[in-house]
């Protein structure tokens, strides 16, 4: 079978070959599965340059989410059939013809959901979903995140929005808060404007916000603990600024601020599987009823791998790029 593999780790579009790899074949709790579409995240392309929090022995195939049919069943596994249309994440080499993964990080996807969309719906929406039970917010609450709009940012938005907990996401460029606003997102602010915290004030009101996300880390760690309510929690979900978190004491202290860190595919693995089938039935319900709208900025072949995974690709794109198999 064909599969984007790596025996290095380095830039992604010079160390992935297409290479013809042996089928593979599942374990006891295993299925294989036949690729259809798979998604490229950001932390598969971390993770071939070797800088993320997984790092896979070498050789190996990239790619850790896709939508495809089982093809095989391993012993004792009971729910799933071949034929089944199914969608996996947090595993590993789905970048490839077939893939086996646990029977646990496989969930069944009906008919009427998109390919497109089945083929990204666990990875960074059930992140988004998890993210959003883990700040534990009630509806009528609000919740701020920076770098709103990337996949996860784009996802928390809607699905909150379905909840009823109003957001505001921010962006640092006017076409980013069109974008987010062509999608049916509200209250996107602009962070290049000199008076977006008093944007972001006026659209609270005399409410406050509970929750806050940060991507970025640096001074915009800062920027979310300034504007966040008393009592209110501040979650770290990536460092994009590549600088540590700068916050004030102060706000810490007078706030009674709460600071946490969120790893969405460490919690993915450890979730409960009942947990974790509701949360995917509700992703799965939001994007047939179109409340959830997952963007695709291409669709390359497997044997154009290296231009897929392109910084001209990759970089400033507004929608998931898959991968077709």
């Amino acid at each position: 079978m064909r599969s984007a593999s790596y025996n290095a780790f380095g830039k992604p579009s010079e160390v992935l070959k297409i290479i013809d790899s042996p089928m593979p074949e599942p374990g006891p709790n295993e299925v294989r599965v036949k690729t259809i579409l798979a998604s490229i995240h950001n932390h598969d392309l971390i993770t071939v340059k070797g800088q993320y929090g997984d790092k896979p022995d070498l050789p190996a195939t990239a790619g850790s989410e896709a939508l495809g049919v089982v093809d095989a069943v391993g012993e004792n596994v009971k729910g799933f059939s071949v034929g089944d249309r199914v969608a996996a994440a947090s595993v590993h080499g789905t970048w490839a013809e077939y893939f086996t993964a646990p029977a646990t990080m496989v969930f069944a996807v009906p008919d009427e959901l998109e390919d497109e969309i089945a083929a990204q719906l666990i990875a960074m929406p059930l992140s988004a979903l998890m993210l959003l039970e883990f700040m534990q917010l009630q509806p009528g609450q609000w919740a701020i995140l920076n770098a709103a709009n990337g996949a996860v940012g784009k996802s928390f938005a809607m699905i909150a929005a379905a909840r009823g907990i109003p957001t505001i996401s921010l962006v640092r460029r006017a076409e980013a808060v069109q974008e987010l606003t062509n999608l049916g997102i509200k209250h996107a602010v602009d962070t290049s404007q000199s008076d977006w915290k008093d944007k972001v004030r006026e659209l609270v009101g005399d409410s406050q916000i509970s929750a806050a996300v940060d991507s970025l880390g640096g001074e915009a760690s800062n920027d979310l603990l300034d504007l966040l309510g008393d009592n209110g929690t501040l979650v770290s979900f990536g460092v994009m600024a590549g600088e540590p978190m700068v916050l004030n004491p102060s706000n810490l202290i007078f706030k009674q601020a709460v600071i946490k860190g969120f790893w969405g595919s460490k919690t993915s693995r450890e979730m409960d599987i009942e947990n974790k089938k509701r949360l995917i039935n509700e992703l799965i319900e939001r994007g047939v009823n179109k409340q959830l709208t997952l963007p695709v900025e291409a669709i390359y072949d497997l044997e154009d791998i290296n231009e897929a995974v392109s910084g001209k690709v990759q970089k400033g794109k507004k929608g998931k790029v898959l991968l077709k198999l």
